[in-house]
């Protein structure tokens, strides 16, 4: 399997679907770095040779943001809003949703699953003696 960002990607398919497994390259980043290595996008990643791999790993490092650096200007970024306490900062603080979603329904991917506690619904009234 060839490597490149740190990543093992699929030899069995082409290399515009296999570039998509580095995190940080979505569909059309894949074509443009196809592009400027000078690859043919639909060609399989068992096809290429070990000049066609350099390329494209060369101009993923030289141009573009992938893995861990990606992580950790994400995780950067979201502390600078919350030291700052800015309103998106602070929605991330609470785990709350950040871009208007509303909250009273359908706020369950941020939120977790709803959970159910022991004291959760209505208690019976104690027998009498």
């Amino acid at each position: 399997m060839p490597r490149i960002a740190g990543i093992d990607i699929p030899e069995k398919k082409q290399i515009k679907f296999s570039l998509r497994y580095v995190y940080g390259i979505g569909p059309f980043l894949a074509l443009k770095i196809l592009n400027k290595a000078k690859v043919e996008p639909t060609t399989k990643t068992f096809e290429l040779t070990s000049d066609q791999i350099n390329a494209i790993s060369e101009v993923i490092i030289k141009e573009h943001l992938t893995e861990g650096e990606l992580k950790r200007s994400i995780i950067n970024n979201i502390r600078r809003l919350k030291e700052i306490g800015s309103w998106r900062g602070m929605r991330h603080a609470r785990r709350l949703p950040v871009r208007g979603q509303r909250t009273k329904r359908n706020s369950r991917t941020v939120r977790g699953n709803k959970k159910a506690t022991v004291g959760s619904g209505r208690k019976t009234a104690p027998a009498p003696k």
